[in-house]
């Protein structure tokens, strides 16, 4: 076992013996500073108990968006200094980039894919979008992101957990290049239908 996937199985090992609280605390704190996604703790969770999986989607959606929340915060006030402590200018000047053009679009590619969305809440404040663009990009994304993973739960309950496994991180990737690639085209199409 490779020490990032020992380090993995810990984390969600000491969350998980605090059931719902310590999923609560996880998707908290991952929104902010820690390094481990809130997967590792909401998924075997939901597989203790797969009736309970949509109840354990809402309350990590709604403690990672209160995280979420609180990281805008922390970048509104600590600003850029917090995040060289992490990051090398070259990827903080990307995350900016992204977050300066596309906004709320941003933090939503963020929530819902593999890219750590704490660095997004972080530099969100610092860019200073839109506290309600913020919140509802959050909402969406982290919602749909666990949903996925309590919908697939609750309806085949063991065999969700092979697929998460292998599909998740592309699966997301995928959706949200398709949804990127579907808002150009109707933003294309508008701006041509008003040339004419």
């Amino acid at each position: 076992m490779s020490e990032t996937a020992a380090i993995l199985e810990n984390s969600a090992e000491f969350f998980l013996e605090y059931g719902i609280w310590g999923l609560i605390s996880m998707s908290f704190i991952e929104s902010v500073f820690f390094p481990i996604p809130t997967d590792v703790v909401l998924i075997p969770l939901s597989l203790l108990n797969p009736k309970m999986a949509l109840w354990y989607a809402l309350a990590a959606t709604i403690a990672s968006v209160t995280g979420g929340i609180a990281g805008y915060l922390i970048g509104q006030r600590a600003g850029r200094p917090l995040l060289e402590k992490s990051l090398s200018q070259k990827r903080i000047a990307r995350i900016d980039a992204v977050l300066t053009h596309y906004g709320g679009w941003g933090v939503a590619i963020a929530g819902f894919t593999p890219i750590p969305y704490k660095f997004f809440t972080i530099a969100s404040g610092i860019v200073n979008i839109k506290m309600t663009t913020f919140i509802i990009a959050s909402v969406v994304s982290r919602g749909a992101r666990f949903f996925i993973e309590g919908l697939l739960i609750f309806m085949i309950g063991e065999q969700a957990a092979q697929l998460l496994d292998k599909y998740l991180e592309t699966g997301t990737v995928i959706i949200t290049l398709v949804l990127i690639l579907a808002y150009l085209a109707f933003r294309y199409r508008t701006r041509f239908i008003r040339r004419k």
